[in-house]
């Protein structure tokens, strides 16, 4: 079943989204891109996203991570990931795409990152 939860806190304008299931083609890409247009559209440029229960994520989950990062960049904020999968993290280095991303192993830290830029 290809299911993604998502759940969103705010940490003093930082955005904190929780992810757990399948970052696949179809719904949970869609759920996703839609909740985070929705946060944009309202100012949000800095997010840290956990990954910790991501069990698969495909191509246009990748996709979604990297068009999140460069318009959250382009509007002066960041995109940063927490924890995530060995699959996840060898899909993106198998694309050349994880050194485009600041990596923590836990969610506070990641937070804590964006007060020192």
């Amino acid at each position: 079943m290809n299911t993604l939860e998502i759940n969103i806190r705010n940490h003093e304008g930082i955005e904190a989204v929780e992810l757990s299931g399948a970052l696949v083609l179809g719904v949970p890409v869609n759920n996703l891109r839609q909740k985070i247009d929705s946060l944009t559209a309202h100012g949000a440029t800095r997010f840290v996203f956990n990954l910790t229960g991501i069990s698969r994520m495909d191509s246009s989950g990748i996709g979604l991570l990297v068009m999140i990062m460069s318009s959250t960049k382009e509007a002066g904020g960041a995109l940063k990931l927490v924890n995530p999968s060995k699959q996840v993290t060898q899909t993106l280095k198998m694309c050349n795409l994880l050194p485009l991303f600041e990596v923590f192993s836990e969610e506070q830290e990641a937070i804590s990152s964006f007060s020192k830029s």
